[in-house]
């Protein structure tokens, strides 16, 4: 039979969802980068303008390249025209890192010159040297969008520059940030960049375009976004105690309120919630009862601790249990999955880990077996259920 054993004293909590915070943004998003555990989510699936933070997506395949060995950083690539003059009027084509075509340029630099400068021009480079042309280049970032599981974005070119179809979810962007922090930490470095003139070209535009990078707040990454479709908009990690969070959010109306609202859910995010350990791998949490065994029980332990991310104004609402069937039947092995242990935090989720045996147990006796079936037989007859 199935029985829900209550753990109320082996739940020692520190008082913990967070209140549901509003965010004026169109669309946002706010994770847990370990767990992966959504804290905030608005409109995260609609695929709306990325603007430049579209460039994270240029990026991973300039890393997923380089991580192959299809290209170095110290591979130069050629500056075309169509880098240079993309949008027809070199004096309205957003951010550059400012190239000409008698430039070759290292793979390194233009990387530097994607993340830093939010180079229009930095992108379209790269997308040509690595697929020949930035059509080509496009179709692939689309094509690997849906290899890894993006399907709310496409994409028309390598920059973010306005079109109809280049589009991505709130959701997508933090995915590929997480990627990004995840598989290529080799390269993140360059997201913490606070500035970059690159050949003394501009120097009263080299500052990285992230407002987070100086506030002290943790912040090392990743990418900004405007056009005057998207608003504007970030994509933005911090660390603080060893746990990162990584945000999203598109739709601000000014560069002020962006960085406002950019530091108030970093803030938020690390005031609000907290990595807790809730129990202790290897711990006895619970007994079962054993039928004919050597002994009458066996201890219950999850086989590994157990943390999870927890909303502070929430701690004390937070409820576990063991589910199993008894009694269980001898012999048992010393590490034997007997259970569950069921773990429900609100506002996050219910989370299940398996409990093991703390310790072998045999089978009874042949007297110890007897006496159970004489006292087995003896009840049946008593209550009339010999047959």
């Amino acid at each position: 039979m199935k029985n829900l054993i209550s753990l109320l004293a082996a739940l020692v909590l520190f008082a913990l969802p967070a209140r549901a915070l509003d965010t004026p943004a169109r669309a946002a998003m706010v994770i847990d980068f370990d767990t992966g555990a959504v804290l905030l989510a608005k409109n995260v699936d609609e695929p709306l303008p990325p603007a430049s933070m579209s460039k994270l997506m240029t990026l991973n395949m300039v890393f997923e390249a380089l991580a192959s060995g299809r290209i170095s950083l110290d591979e130069r690539f050629p500056v075309s025209d169509h880098a240079v003059h993309f949008c027809g009027n070199t004096a309205t084509c957003g951010s550059t890192m400012f190239l000409n075509t008698r430039d070759r340029v290292r793979v390194e630099d233009l990387i530097r010159g994607v993340i830093v400068l939010s180079g229009n021009d930095a992108a379209i480079v790269l997308a040509e040297g690595l697929a020949g042309s930035e059509s080509e280049f496009a179709l692939r970032m689309s094509e690997r969008a849906r290899e890894l599981g993006m399907l709310n974005s496409t994409f028309a070119n390598a920059n973010g520059w306005p079109d109809p179809g280049q589009r991505m979810s709130a959701r997508d962007l933090v995915f590929l940030a997480r990627r990004l922090i995840k598989e290529f930490p080799q390269y993140y470095h360059y997201f913490s960049e606070t500035e970059f003139a690159f050949d003394g070209r501009a120097p009263e535009n080299h500052r990285n375009r992230n407002p987070l990078l100086g506030l002290g707040i943790g912040a090392d990454g990743l990418k900004t976004g405007h056009t005057q479709e998207a608003g504007y908009g970030l994509v933005g990690s911090a660390v603080r105690n060893g746990r990162r969070v990584v945000i999203m959010f598109s739709g601000m109306d000014s560069a002020a309120a962006r960085q406002s609202e950019a530091e108030r859910l970093i803030t938020w995010a690390f005031r609000e919630f907290t990595q807790a350990t809730l129990f202790t791998g290897h711990t006895q949490v619970a007994k079962a009862d054993i039928w004919l065994g050597d002994a009458p029980s066996v201890g219950l332990a999850p086989v590994r601790d157990i943390s999870l991310l927890v909303p502070y104004a929430e701690i004390d609402k937070i409820t576990a249990n063991v589910i199993l069937t008894t009694p269980v039947a001898a012999p048992i092995t010393k590490g034997e999955m007997l259970g569950d242990l069921v773990i429900d935090v609100p506002g996050m989720g219910t989370h299940t880990y398996p409990l093991a045996a703390m310790d072998d147990v045999g089978e009874a006796g042949f007297m110890a077996r007897f006496k159970t079936a004489f006292m087995l037989l003896r009840d049946r007859v008593l209550s009339g259920n010999l047959l």
